[in-house]
């Protein structure tokens, strides 16, 4: 159980959680939500230890574990820990030399080996294809202890939690149930705000052309005297704030031609005279094309776009760029750099 108080943090003027409070009880599994730079990754670092909040408290009992698993994926050990699908061969091959899915499943071995009370979750699912969700999906509707993830993928979520924790305007709410339901709550009860806040300035309004027309005139002293005391009381609502977010926009450059890229028989293998990994491929990519790259983890996703982005040299074929081609390249995990052409 985990038993969070008057929990506040704020980095400077910027204050992040405002005395939240809320208990993880016996077997939840919690999904926690809230928008990009709103504190939820901060949530889990105070919980594990990692950052120190500036007052409240987080109590768990005594004895009682916590496994994480981050969205950056480190490893420590030059060797595999076993199971989660791996082969014996496996078992000698550094963690680095796996596909990003199977890193994954790598750092998530390393967190249920200890066989922790509280499972912290930070974007399991990225990285890992449909049959390695699926995996995990089993596995977590069966974990026996108490479980927060946090993720982008809200029927992912919603298919292994119990309940829903947000993180909103500094608060933190919990309810039992899925994702949608809490963000329904959240919208009607600010709207029921805000109609509410505008219906109180209306009469506030009302309430002083009042009192500014009948003042001086004797026989309306008392209804006056009334009002005065009347609008003295009455609670003034604070128009709720725009919310701030880290959404962005990329830039891209204008293309006058019809084909940005080709690729004539591209072939890559790991090792020398071994299998290929890709062999013999061919495609264009055009003006305005949006192309998914899918397969199983380790079958050559990452790889593809490492050839594309002249990351690796292939082991045969050619990848034509034309001229005017301005190419940019983001890493599968935090290890790869990200780099501009």
């Amino acid at each position: 159980m985990l038993q969070i108080s008057n929990l506040t943090k704020s980095y400077g003027t910027q204050v992040l959680l405002d005395a939240v409070s809320f208990n993880l009880n016996g077997g939840e599994r919690a999904g926690l939500v809230g928008r990009n730079g709103h504190g939820k990754t901060t949530l889990f670092r105070l919980i594990l230890g990692e950052e120190h909040a500036d007052s409240g408290s987080i109590s768990v009992p005594a004895g009682y574990t916590i496994g994480h698993l981050s969205q950056h994926i480190d490893f420590s050990e030059q060797t595999v820990m076993s199971g989660l699908g791996f082969s014996e061969e496996d078992f000698l091959r550094h963690p680095s030399e796996f596909s990003g899915g199977f890193q994954v499943r790598l750092s998530l071995a390393k967190v249920l080996v200890s066989e922790p009370d509280l499972l912290l979750l930070d974007e399991p699912t990225n990285y890992l294809d449909i049959l390695s969700i699926r995996w995990l999906t089993r596995f977590l509707r069966n974990w026996k202890g108490e479980l927060i993830i946090i993720t982008h993928d809200r029927r992912f979520m919603d298919s292994v939690t119990t309940h829903t924790i947000l993180i909103h305007r500094c608060k933190v709410r919990k309810i039992e149930g899925p994702t949608g339901k809490l963000y329904e709550q959240i919208a009607m009860e600010e709207e029921l705000y805000e109609r509410t806040r505008q219906n109180d300035e209306k009469k506030r309004r009302e309430t002083e052309e009042f009192i500014n027309r009948f003042r001086a005139k004797a026989t309306k002293a008392s209804a006056v005297q009334s009002r005065v005391k009347a609008l003295n009381k009455m609670e003034r609502l604070e128009k709720l704030g725009d919310i701030q977010d880290l959404d962005f926009s990329f830039r891209s450059a204008p293309f006058a031609g019809k084909w940005l890229m080709n690729v004539e028989d591209l072939c890559f293998g790991f090792t020398s005279g071994g299998p290929r990994l890709i062999d013999g491929l061919t495609f264009a990519v055009g003006k305005q094309d949006r192309i998914a790259v899918i397969g199983k983890n380790g079958k050559g996703k990452t790889t593809l776009l490492n050839l594309l982005a002249r990351e690796i040299s292939s082991a045969g074929g050619d990848v034509k760029l034309h001229p005017n081609t301005k190419t940019a390249y983001f890493g599968q995990t935090n290890i790869n750099p990200l780099r501009n052409d």
